[in-house]
């Protein structure tokens, strides 16, 4: 196989898309873990894990290289030296959509926004865990992991909740933010008397559910009354490689349980379906794909569409390109789509943060510090770090 081959085999990358007209957007970079405004000592640490984004584009090499060089996110052959041409290869590709959308992305703006919302809430319901603060985790953007743990050993914070920002957990993804804390601990000391617990998924959380349904009911009032019942609601979550599938990964079910309470809470009121996108390459990957049902159900006579980032808690390359642009843009011209609009991702809306905040205070006062879910591999799991890390958090959240 040649090295384009291998290239379009194992990379995957997101892309935008906008709801029928294209905003062009400037995403400042922003504060990141303020000090508390009244100089107070944090005593609850909230960290934010996620994927993250590059603010400018001149920051896109370094996050693909990250990407690229992650073995809990792509496996590649030989990666010390093909993940690295990999990224510089796509470098000037990924940059020129980062441009299309306003010269970075906006995940950072909207993780800080959601996460002072948050800490604001907390400490009116939970003055018993409070001054909370929160850390953004990114995997391969600053603010990196790594930034956010100095941080949390500098404010001497007395407990941490390590709370993925994935609803729906995956090893490709969540799992690799939290390897990435135990690789960064085992040649360090934890901080002394630090209380740790960790928040791993919650697909299926009531507020979570209304939020989506919120966002659905404003763009299916965008339709006309009398085609309004026909509209079908495209439900899109990035893929996996089926070898992720297969061995166990609970992400795709995951995200079924979300769409099925979503659907639940609407009434069943339209006809819809669970796609999925950014799949690139020869390999297998889990489908139905989101421009080919698109494709297809033009041809079924299908014209009114809802697409909704259902996995995706703020906006970022894959919501504001590839659903916005190539899709209801570029492919709803092509294919001939009377009408296509995307419900806009969580973001700041209040039931969000809502269900945000109620997560957290929950877990604060329950006595469960882990999941057992977390600390159970998949079936057929062949992370040779998997097993330690697991141990590793079994132990540090039962202390």
């Amino acid at each position: 196989m040649s090295l384009n081959s291998l290239l379009a085999s194992f990379l995957y990358f997101g892309r935008r898309c906008a709801k029928s007209t294209t905003t062009v957007r400037c995403y400042a970079s922003v504060a990141v873990n303020p000090a508390n405004k009244d100089g107070t000592k944090p005593k609850t640490g909230i960290v934010m894990l996620n994927m993250g984004g590059p603010s400018h584009t001149n920051q896109v090499h370094e996050y693909l290289l990250r990407i690229m060089t992650d073995r809990d996110m792509i496996q590649l052959p030989v990666q010390s030296k093909l993940g690295p041409w990999i990224a510089k290869r796509r470098t000037p590709e990924v940059q020129k959509k980062y441009s299309e959308i306003g010269g970075g992305s906006p995940i950072l703006q909207w993780t800080n926004k959601q996460g002072e919302l948050l800490c604001k809430k907390l400490d009116k319901i939970s003055p018993e865990t409070s001054p909370h603060k929160y850390y953004v985790a990114f995997r391969y953007a600053d603010p990196l992991t790594e930034r956010a743990l100095e941080s949390i050993r500098n404010d001497g914070v007395q407990r941490i909740v390590l709370f993925s920002q994935y609803p729906q957990y995956s090893c490709s993804t969540s799992g690799s933010s939290f390897n990435a804390i135990y690789n960064y601990y085992k040649s360090r000391d934890l901080p002394n008397d630090m209380k740790w617990s960790i928040i791993d998924r919650w697909a299926t959380h009531p507020l979570l559910v209304k939020t989506f349904v919120e966002r659905i009911k404003e763009e299916l009032a965008q339709f006309p009354s009398e085609k309004r019942d026909d509209v079908i609601i495209l439900f899109s979550a990035h893929s996996l490689p089926m070898k992720v599938v297969h061995r166990g990964d609970s992400y795709p079910s995951e995200v079924g349980a979300t769409v099925a309470l979503v659907m639940k809470e609407l009434n069943y009121c339209n006809p819809y379906s669970l796609v999925w996108q950014s799949k690139v390459g020869p390999t297998e990957w889990l489908g139905p794909f989101t421009d080919e049902a698109l494709k297809d159900y033009v041809k079924q006579g299908k014209k009114n569409f809802i697409l909704v980032p259902i996995a995706f808690v703020n906006e970022h390359i894959e919501t504001l390109h590839e659903l916005d642009i190539e899709y209801c843009q570029e492919l709803g011209e092509k294919i001939g789509v009377e009408k296509i609009r995307r419900a806009a991702a969580p973001n700041d809306h209040p039931i969000f943060i809502d269900a945000l905040t109620d997560i957290v205070a929950s877990h604060l006062k329950s006595k469960q510090l882990v999941n057992p879910k977390f600390l159970t591999r998949c079936p057929h799991c062949v992370n040779s770090s998997c097993d330690a890390s697991k141990k590793w958090y079994a132990k540090i959240c039962n202390n």
